[in-house]
């Protein structure tokens, strides 16, 4: 009986997977990449809409300058 167990112990260590070199990266996946795209998407809208409006207050702050305020 000590023996099967033996065995079995055995078997089960010599199943374990290689763990990953710790100094080569993993590779990137496409899935990922779409995840990261599709989260990026309105984040960029949103850069764009603010620089915008950032430029149309300056030109609402420089008309109002000019008209004397």
């Amino acid at each position: 009986m000590a023996g099967l167990a033996l065995v079995a112990a055995a078997a089960l260590v010599a199943c374990k997977p290689t763990p990953p070199d710790p100094e080569r990266p993993p590779e990137p996946q496409a899935a990922n990449a779409e995840l990261r795209d599709a989260m990026q998407a309105p984040v960029e809208k949103t850069r764009a809409v603010e620089e915008e409006l950032r430029k149309a207050a300056d030109a609402q702050r420089a008309a109002i300058e000019a008209a004397g305020g």
